[in-house]
C-alpha cells in the first residue's frame, strides 16, 4: 500500500512539473516579444477597425505594410462612405494622402513612435514591454494583455486589451477602452505575414496616390453643393456656441462657429476643394493625428481635416492639445451643440 502511495505521489510531481514547464509567465512572454521584434523585417496585416464613439459604430478596413527600419504605410477605407486616407512614411518624411482630393501633406514628424498605433504591431509590443503595470492572463490560443496607452488625450482612452496569437505573437484584437474599461475603438486583425517582401516602389508617394485613385476616383467638382453644418458633442466646461456665422465663397460657403468662456475656441467648415493634378505635396509645421474617421494635422493651438468633401479648421488659445483632439474627434458623432 505505502508503496503505491508512493509511485502515486511520484506521478503527480511529474504532472506538476510537466505542466509548469508547459506554461510561460509574463516575463516569458514579454522576453519572446523583444525577441520577436528585434527579428522582424517587416510585415503586412489586414484589419477591421470599429469606432463606438457616435450614435452608430463606424467600421473601416484598414491595410498595413511596415518594413524596417521606417517605413510605413496604412491605408483607411470606409467602403460604405467611398473613404480613403493613407499615411506613409518614406526617406522624404511622413505623408497624408487624401486621393478623392488629390492632396498630400507632408509632416516632419516621428509618427508613429510618439503615441500608441492600435494598428501597428510594434507599437503593441512597444506598450506591452514598457508598462511595468502590464496585466496578463492566458487562454488556450491566446495570451491578453492590458496596458496602459500613449494617447495624447490618455484620459478619454487611457487602455488597450491586446490580445496575441500563442502560436506566432501574431496580433488577434485590440481594443480601446475609456476609464470605465469600455471598448471605443476595436481593432481586429484578419490577416497578418510576417518578413513580408516589399518593391521599391511600394512606399513612393505619388506611386501610392495613383494606385489609390484607381479605387477611390478623384471627385468631381463640387461646385455649390450644400453640406451639413457639423457641431461638436465633447463636453467641454467654459465653452457655449455664440455666433453661427454663414460667408458666401467664390465656389460655395463658409461656416463659422465660435465657442465662448474660458474655453473658446471656433471651428471653420467649407467645402473641399480638389487640387489639380499636378499639386506637390503641402508641407505642414506640426503632427498627424488619428481622429478615428480621418487623419488630421495638429499644431499647438489648430487641427485641420478633411471629410466627406468638407474642410474643417479647429483653433484655439484656450483649449489644451487633449481637448482640442477631443472636439475635433466628436464633430462628426451626431449634429449638437457642445453642453
Amino acid at each position: 500500500m505505502k508503496k503505491n502511495i508512493l509511485l502515486l505521489l511520484a506521478g503527480l510531481m511529474v504532472v506538476l512539473v510537466l505542466s509548469a514547464c508547459g506554461s510561460k509567465s509574463k516575463e516569458d512572454i514579454v522576453s519572446d516579444l523583444n525577441g520577436k521584434l528585434d527579428g522582424l523585417k517587416g510585415y503586412k496585416a489586414n484589419a477591421t477597425m470599429t469606432l463606438q464613439m457616435g450614435t452608430e459604430p463606424q467600421t473601416y478596413d484598414v491595410e498595413i505594410w511596415h518594413k524596417e527600419p521606417t517605413y510605413y504605410r496604412v491605408n483607411l477605407k470606409n467602403a460604405q462612405k467611398d473613404q480613403s486616407q493613407m499615411i506613409l512614411r518614406n526617406d522624404e518624411g511622413v505623408f497624408v494622402l487624401t486621393p478623392a482630393l488629390n492632396k498630400s501633406f507632408r509632416f516632419q514628424s516621428d509618427w508613429p513612435e510618439n503615441s500608441s498605433q492600435a494598428y501597428l504591431y510594434e507599437s503593441l509590443v512597444k506598450d506591452i514591454i514598457e508598462d511595468k503595470e502590464v496585466k496578463f492572463s492566458s487562454t488556450k490560443e491566446h495570451y491578453v494583455f492590458e496596458t496602459k496607452t500613449r494617447y495624447q488625450n490618455n484620459k478619454m482612452l487611457p487602455y488597450q486589451e491586446i490580445t496575441l496569437n500563442k502560436k506566432d505573437l501574431a496580433p488577434i484584437s485590440v481594443k480601446v477602452l475609456d476609464p470605465d474599461r469600455k471598448a471605443l475603438v476595436t481593432v481586429e486583425f484578419t490577416k497578418v505575414q510576417f518578413d513580408a517582401s516589399f518593391d521599391a516602389s511600394d512606399f513612393d508617394m505619388a506611386e501610392n496616390m495613383t494606385r489609390s485613385q484607381l479605387e477611390v476616383p478623384v471627385m468631381a467638382d463640387l461646385g455649390d453643393e450644400e453640406f451639413t453644418v457639423k457641431y461638436p458633442t465633447a463636453e467641454i466646461p467654459g465653452a457655449s456656441l455664440i455666433e453661427e456665422k454663414e460667408m458666401a465663397m467664390e465656389d460655395g460657403k463658409r461656416i463659422i462657429l465660435t465657442y465662448d468662456g474660458e474655453k473658446s475656441f471656433t471651428l471653420v467648415q467649407e467645402q473641399s476643394k480638389v487640387a489639380p493634378a499636378t499639386a506637390s505635396p503641402t508641407t505642414v509645421v506640426g503632427e498627424p493625428v488619428d481622429l478615428g474617421y480621418t487623419i488630421g494635422a495638429k499644431t499647438d493651438k489648430t487641427i485641420t481635416w478633411s471629410y466627406q468633401g468638407v474642410d474643417y479648421t479647429l483653433a484655439s488659445n484656450d483649449l489644451t492639445e487633449e481637448e482640442l483632439v477631443s472636439v475635433a474627434k466628436s464633430v462628426q458623432v451626431q449634429a449638437s451643440m457642445v453642453k
